[in-house]
């Protein structure tokens, strides 16, 4: 089996559990979190899904580092993945459960960067720029990054919009050299 039906049918059953339970607005959330941190640190990734570690010494790690920060219900289906062996797929998988969720609510997410945290009106006011700009029911999942200079980088599936200072100086650039 390919890597990608063994995501979509890891995070088809994982949705529907979750769905089921009630718990998918908190759960996703904390999947989706979850799945950034282990994609943007190669030696977690690597912890999470060398097969030369016993199953039940990854999920232990997994334990260590998320037990206190996720709900019961997030780490049972983080340690599930881990311990089936498919770690290295953990971040593909829990992005795709974010998908099913908000296309169970005829929605898209937005993966927005910002260099600081957005207030409940500002991340209002940009879903709603947003649904306008798409057509399409937005729905935001706000990081912060540090690296971001002023402004925002609002990823929607394949399409980026760039809305930072470093991107308007480089049009600037563009446009004194034409």
């Amino acid at each position: 089996m390919g890597d990608d039906q063994l995501v979509e049918g890891y995070a088809q059953a994982l949705f529907r559990l979750v769905e089921a339970e009630g718990e998918l607005d908190r759960v996703e959330d904390e999947l989706f979190r979850f799945g950034k941190v282990v994609e943007s640190n190669y030696e977690l990734k690597r912890a999470l899904s060398d097969q030369a570690v016993e199953g039940s010494v990854r999920t232990a790690i997994l334990d260590e580092l998320a037990g206190d920060k996720v709900s019961p219900q997030t780490l049972g289906l983080l340690s599930f993945v881990v311990g089936q062996g498919r770690g290295r797929l953990l971040p593909e998988i829990l992005a795709r459960i974010s998908e099913l969720v908000a296309e169970s609510r005829q929605a898209a997410i937005a993966e927005v960067r910002t260099a600081i945290p957005l207030d409940d009106e500002q991340q209002a006011q940009l879903a709603e720029g947003l649904s306008k700009a798409t057509g399409r029911n937005v729905e935001l999942k706000v990081i912060v990054d540090p690296s971001v200079m002023g402004g925002v980088v609002a990823k929607i599936g394949d399409t980026v919009i760039d809305g930072t200072v470093r991107r308007r100086l480089e049009q600037l650039r563009e446009q004194v050299r034409s």
